[in-house]
């Protein structure tokens, strides 16, 4: 027990921060479970500080890392706080045992020269009998072959294949030269940090994370791309090549669908 006051004592507990940065952040424990895949129960016992409901010790660590991204603050500090107020991490498994087997190990087993001989002599005795009676044979075949082998060069030429056109692939360059048969979405985010989620018209999720400040991504669907914001007014929106005009307040959480054509926010 230490006596007088440290840095370490005037520093909030873990489930504190998480959810002090939680709500900095403008995000609900529904939205940050579906952002780590952690269920809600267990979101709100990580931030009344109850790790009991985590497993044991490696998957707490797991939950409050993921936990930290998903707010967007630094997750090891929070990790070198549990370690102090849990004991520390477990002492690595010593390397000893996989020398002791590589010394065990049994030597290969030698090649058996005696039945490759064998079976080399009984390859050249086959061939030298086949020579001596197909060899009247081979110049009538020969001709056969010659003759009817031989290709009418002025008549026939090869099929012409038309290349297949390249499928589009989300990139930066996208919105360059957006196709009309699809919806593509660029976020950047120029304006500061935040978390977003992004998924396809049959619900698949395309990305589900931060994207800090100058970072951007584009994705692309053939119907629709379903959006959430965390901080819509830290994001520029480009919809099918046409910036969105901004419309959002700084830390406002924003749900949108967009599909072909003209933007037009769901």
């Amino acid at each position: 027990m230490s006596i007088g006051n440290s840095p370490e004592d005037d520093r909030p507990s873990i489930g504190r921060a998480l959810q002090q940065a939680r709500i900095a952040a403008g995000l609900t424990v529904e939205e940050v479970s579906s952002s780590t895949r952690v269920r809600i129960p267990i979101v709100h016992a990580l931030e009344e500080d109850d790790f009991s409901r985590c497993g044991g010790d490696v998957y707490a660590r797991g939950h409050i890392r993921m936990f930290a991204r998903a707010v967007g603050i630094d997750p090891e500090p929070l990790i070198e706080q549990y370690d102090d107020e849990h004991g520390g991490r477990p002492a690595p498994t010593p390397a000893a045992p996989l020398f002791e087997a590589e010394r065990i190990r049994s030597e290969p087993r030698r090649p058996n020269w005696t039945a490759a001989m064998v079976a080399a002599i009984v390859a050249v005795v086959g061939f030298v009998g086949f020579t001596l009676f197909s060899g009247d044979d081979e110049p009538a075949n020969t001709a056969q072959v010659a003759e009817g082998s031989t290709p009418d060069k002025s008549t026939s030429k090869p099929p012409a294949t038309k290349p297949a056109d390249p499928e589009p692939v989300p990139s930066e360059s996208a919105i360059a030269a957006a196709p009309r048969d699809k919806v593509t979405v660029k976020l950047s985010a120029d304006r500061g940090k935040s978390w977003i989620s992004a998924k396809d018209h049959n619900g698949r999720l395309l990305f589900d994370g931060l994207l800090l400040r100058g970072e951007s991504k584009t994705f692309q669907d053939k119907e629709r791309v379903d959006l959430v914001l965390g901080d819509a007014g830290a994001i520029e929106l480009f919809v099918n090549g046409k910036k969105v005009q901004d419309r959002f307040a700084p830390g406002q959480v924003e749900r949108l669908s967009y599909t072909k054509g003209d933007p037009e926010a769901g």
